[in-house]
């Protein structure tokens, strides 16, 4: 199973795209998993953070990228049921 010289390229590029910390445009699109025209339109409405030093080309910081993807967490069933309970819990204690 040994890979051409292509493959071999192809995944150092790869390596080399995870320790750079300003991502252009394909970076960011390929880094967050977001297709280009939604990442388009995540930049025109200003719904993600981004920078255009000269007004044409946009790019991106890895580390807001990375943030802006772990925003909204969706809470687990199980700590769902804990605030319930806590709630509840609450709720009984006399004032």
């Amino acid at each position: 199973m040994s890979l051409t010289v292509e493959e071999r390229l192809d995944r150092i590029e790869q390596l080399l795209r995870g320790q750079k910390n300003v991502l252009n445009f394909s970076e960011a699109c390929d880094f967050t998993g977001i297709s280009p025209s939604y990442m388009y339109k995540l930049t025109h409405n200003a719904r993600i953070p981004h920078y255009k030093p000269h007004g044409k080309n946009v790019y991106f910081l890895r580390e807001e990228l990375e943030q802006w993807l772990l925003q909204n967490p969706v809470r687990t069933a199980e700590q769902k049921d804990r605030e319930a309970t806590e709630f509840v819990l609450r709720k009984r204690r006399p004032r």
